[in-house]
């Protein structure tokens, strides 16, 4: 495969574009997605409407639960829908939706209907968009069965778990940074499974969990840690929900330790349910306690400097690696 620079939206803009000319039933509804808006507030769905028509790529009024009770609608008719929810605080709104009736029809029913909506949402602290508008609420969702959740950090997974996802037959998050969209690097054009992690860097003292936008600085904590030869392993899940305990136990047999960081607030995240898995599992065996790094344990702030200082940062995860490393974790 040819590999090319792209930035992340301009890779969401393709898997759906690709996705559209692929699947003739499937639709696409958000708040301002069609280009008569602009194909969305921040441009992720521009070209659509114009090239496969309005009654495929439809804005929607500003109500979150109609996006998404016409989403699951859709579906139920035969339909693959991508939903977009502007902001993931926004969900909130929609939760009685996406909870108990997204989630669980196919239980409800015995396995013979399926719900295959992506609800896309970004979300993210670095651009003082204040405590409504910037919450990583994965949590919320992994905690739901029925619900699959992804969070890419680069753009050749961003197009290849948003194409999996569509190809889905139950209901997926998918979570994009906006920080990050413009952000450019290598792109693969390339289909990406859903519930498989990725070495990104190989190690051998510890293991740093992570994903979405905590990758990038924990391959700059891991590039300066080997300067005085700490080897780290940085593994991106890419999906949340399910996680690859496969990928992840091999490579926390191999180093005896492991940090999880995430954006989200540390309290009750993704990142507790790893640590609690990796401590039963490998109890006896590791070489230090699994110790976690996340957000503060406040709303994002909207000022710049309390903002920077709410997300874990390279020097932290650092810092937190060496004393894991020394045995002098606090």
């Amino acid at each position: 495969m040819t590999t090319q620079n792209m930035n992340n939206i301009s890779a969401v803009n393709l898997a759906l574009y690709d996705a559209l000319a692929a699947d003739p039933t499937l639709l696409v509804l958000g708040e301002d997605v069609a280009d008569r808006e602009e194909g969305g507030v921040a441009g992720a769905t521009k070209g659509l409407s114009t090239a496969f028509g309005d009654d495929r790529v439809k804005s929607t009024p500003i109500s979150e639960q109609a996006i998404i009770g016409t989403a699951i609608g859709a579906s139920l008719r035969g339909h693959r829908v991508v939903a977009e929810i502007m902001l993931m605080n926004f969900t909130t709104i929609a939760m009685d939706m996406i909870i108990n009736h997204a989630a669980k029809l196919r239980f409800m029913s015995g396995g013979q209907t399926h719900v295959p909506i992506v609800i896309r949402t970004m979300t993210g602290a670095g651009m003082s968009n204040g405590g409504q508008h910037s919450d990583y609420l994965e949590a919320w969702f992994a905690h739901t069965p029925g619900i699959k959740v992804v969070a890419p950090s680069n753009p050749t997974d961003a197009y290849g778990l948003l194409r999996s996802a569509i190809e889905d037959e139950d209901p997926v998050i998918f979570i994009e940074n906006l920080p990050t969209y413009w952000n450019s690097s290598p792109f693969t054009k390339e289909v990406i499974p859903l519930g498989k992690a990725k070495v990104v860097q190989e190690g051998s003292d510890l293991t740093i969990v992570t994903y979405a936008t905590m990758v990038a600085p924990a391959m700059a904590a891991a590039a300066a840690l080997a300067e005085s030869g700490v080897s780290v392993e940085v593994v991106d899940l890419r999906t949340i929900a399910p996680w690859d305990k496969e990928t992840v136990y091999a490579s926390v047999e191999k180093t005896g330790r492991a940090l999880i960081v995430h954006e989200a607030v540390k309290e009750f995240g993704v990142g507790a349910e790893i640590a609690a898995d990796l401590s039963d599992r490998f109890f006896g065996t590791l070489k230090a306690p699994v110790r976690r790094l996340g957000g503060a344990f406040a709303p994002v702030p909207y000022s710049k400097p309390l903002e920077t200082a709410f997300v874990p940062s390279a020097a932290g995860i650092e810092a937190a690696v060496r004393a894991l490393v020394t045995g002098k974790d606090s």
